[in-house]
C-alpha cells in the first residue's frame, strides 16, 4: 500500500499562488460552477516507483458524482497543458476507485 504524507514544508507564497491556478484552470476546463468546491492537495509518497511529488485534483459534479485526477509534479510546477483535456483522458482522470497501485 502506498504511503502518502503532505508537503507541508512547501507551503509559501509561491504554493498558494500555484494551488489557487490549478483550481482555476480545474474550474475552466471541466466548466465548474464558481460555488463549487475544488481540492487540489500535493502529496509526497515513499514507496518505490512513486513520483516523490503529486499533486491530486478532486471535484464534483452537479449530480454529486466526484471526479479526481492525478498529476505527477509539485503543484508549483504544473502548466496548464498538464491537466486532463477532456473527461474521456482515461490515461490521468479516475472516477472513485480506479487508478494504479502505487497512487
Amino acid at each position: 500500500m502506498a504511503q502518502f504524507g503532505f508537503a507541508a514544508n512547501r507551503k509559501g507564497p509561491d504554493h498558494y499562488a500555484a494551488l489557487e491556478r490549478v483550481q482555476g484552470w480545474t474550474r475552466d476546463r471541466f466548466r465548474i460552477p464558481q460555488d463549487a468546491p475544488i481540492l487540489v492537495s500535493e502529496l509526497k509518497c515513499t514507496v518505490d516507483g512513486c513520483p516523490p511529488l503529486q499533486t491530486l485534483v478532486a471535484f464534483w459534479t452537479e449530480t454529486a458524482e466526484r471526479h479526481h485526477f492525478k498529476i505527477h509534479k509539485a503543484i508549483t510546477a504544473i502548466v496548464l497543458e498538464d491537466l486532463p483535456a477532456t473527461w474521456l483522458d482515461d490515461g490521468r482522470f479516475s472516477l472513485e476507485g480506479t487508478g494504479c497501485a502505487c497512487c
